[in-house]
């Protein structure tokens, strides 16, 4: 059996990703090791203590190579591989305090359950967290932006604004989904693109946000990602918009069959359902969506689906 080699050592999960990532792309087998060289573990270890990464002795020479050859080169002194967070920091223009906050914010309950040593936790806690700051923030900006709506009206607004789909669509704007830390299966099934997760994390983004700067943090970058969204409450037919009966009519101006929608899934717990939807047009897709609610995953695959008639035009 081959010696484990170390090649890489670091504090940071994210980093330890990356450099397994990079050794895999090159053909090069790694592995985590914990504070102690005794014990291998195939997933990451307590975010908060060392990460080895080791291969076999015969390649380890070509697994530095590849490792210094992806360093940033600052003159003659070279330095550690880029903060992977750096890029997401200033797309939401705030620095993290506390880094750890960040990544555990980022974690999906698929890479905590991989992991063997019970040091990493999924964001799941900071989601829950990141939904009632959220909720605070809108309604509050609500309550000052529209003095002279009823209830009713404010209600509507807000349901659009912190949907599923609307959450997904900021998550998306900020790259959210390429730092993402997800198990192998997650990975594999396209975790990164799912509309549900994304709109989770960014909501566990939010409880982050809160904790390391306080509400004054959360809701400054609130009111900055939301603020189109919000101002749309003013125009006229914004609330309560129908992007199906709109699918409808123009589907029938194309001569084309109805739309059908279709359940194509359902995740989470009883008590917060996730539904994703298909719109299906003669056996085909044009759209597919995820909501809290049927009729919600249903609008967003209608707009979906209406999005992409108008640009096959």
């Amino acid at each position: 059996m081959a010696t484990p080699i170390i090649v890489f050592d670091t504090t940071s999960d994210i980093e330890a990703s990356v450099i397994v990532a990079l050794l895999d792309s090159h053909g090069i087998d790694s592995f985590r090791i914990s504070g102690h060289t005794q014990a291998i573990w195939p997933m990451s270890v307590n975010s908060l203590g060392p990460i080895r990464i080791a291969v076999a002795d015969h390649e380890a020479d070509t697994a530095r190579r590849v490792i210094e050859s992806h360093r940033e080169d600052l003159g003659a002194r070279v330095v550690r591989i880029r903060d992977e967070f750096e890029d997401l920091q200033d797309r939401i223009d705030y620095r993290f305090r506390d880094r750890g906050l960040l990544e555990h914010a980022l974690t999906h309950r698929s890479r905590a359950a991989e992991d063997q040593t019970g040091g990493v936790a999924d964001n799941e806690s900071l989601e829950f967290l990141g939904d009632a700051v959220l909720g605070l923030v809108v309604a509050h900006a609500l309550h000052e932006q529209y003095p002279d709506y009823n209830e009713g009206q404010k209600s509507k607004i807000k349901a659009q604004v912190v949907s599923t789909p609307s959450l997904a669509r900021h998550a998306e704007q900020l790259h959210l989904g390429e730092h993402l830390l997800l198990g192998r299966g997650e990975e594999k099934t396209g975790g990164r693109f799912k509309q549900a997760l994304l709109a989770d994390a960014y909501e566990a983004l939010i409880a982050a946000l809160y904790l390391d700067g306080g509400l004054e943090a959360a809701e400054r970058f609130l009111r900055r990602e939301m603020k189109d969204a919000l101002d749309q409450g003013a125009t006229p037919n914004f609330v309560g918009q129908d992007f199906k009966s709109a699918l409808q009519e123009r589907l029938q101006a194309l001569g084309r069959p109805l739309p059908d929608y279709r359940v194509s899934g359902e995740t989470g717990p009883d008590h917060r359902k996730v539904f994703s939807v298909d719109v299906v047009v003669a056996g085909e897709v044009l759209g597919s969506a995820s909501g809290n609610a049927k009729k919600e995953a249903e609008q967003e695959a209608a707009r979906l689906a209406l999005l992409g008639l108008n640009q096959s035009r």
